[in-house]
């Protein structure tokens, strides 16, 4: 099992990086956030939990093990894959995850692309007890902040890990999230990088 990787970064997508380790590259599936915390060229680090289904082998990174511990987390839950799991990460930081799940704020889960309100309804009765000792302290780290206001500044900071300076980012990501707010992470950097011309 590959826990980890430190290596160059070799290339950077919209929801993967590759890196290199050792002669090999690994693709790695990531949140945007993630891959614009990573700049090519660069050494990289990543944590990394390996999918193994009949037909594919596949890697996702995290920067930190409460992204990593959230995506094995919602993967207990009936109807939740990996895909999932890692569009929760993409939308909502773990904190603001578990004060929705503690709380049973569906509203906020259901801005997770793929969930809807019953999937949300079972991920909050399957998980609550498990995310209420870690709630309380979530919801100091997450300062009250709205869901949006994170997708923001992963847009921002994935665009900024790309090269773009923050004159340049801000005014594509508002016009983004402005024209679909309702869209994923990747799709509204892919939308933010069409207007950047580099879609």
């Amino acid at each position: 099992m590959i826990a980890s990787l430190r290596g160059e970064v070799r290339h950077i997508g919209l929801d993967h990086v590759v890196v290199e380790c050792a002669g090999v590259g690994y693709k790695v599936l990531v949140a945007p956030a993630t891959a614009g915390s990573l700049t090519r060229g660069a050494e990289g680090y990543l944590l990394t939990s390996m999918v193994i289904r009949e037909d594919s082998h596949t890697l996702y990174g995290f920067t930190d093990a409460p992204q990593q511990e959230l995506f094995h987390l919602l993967q207990t839950v009936q109807g939740v894959g990996p895909r999932l799991a890692m569009a929760a990460i993409a939308v909502l930081a773990p904190a603001q995850m578990q004060t929705a799940i503690a709380s049973g704020d569906v509203k906020t889960l259901c801005l997770i692309p793929g969930i809807g309100k019953r999937v949300a309804e079972r991920i909050h009765v399957e998980l609550k007890d498990k995310v209420s000792a870690t709630a309380s302290d979530g919801a100091a780290a997450a300062g009250g902040a709205l869901p949006a206001g994170g997708v923001a500044q992963q847009l921002l900071d994935a665009l900024e890990g790309l090269g773009f300076t923050p004159k340049q980012a801000e005014p594509a990501v508002t016009a983004a999230i402005e024209a679909g707010p309702e869209r994923s992470v990747s799709e509204l950097l892919r939308d933010a990088l069409k207007s950047l011309g580099r879609g």
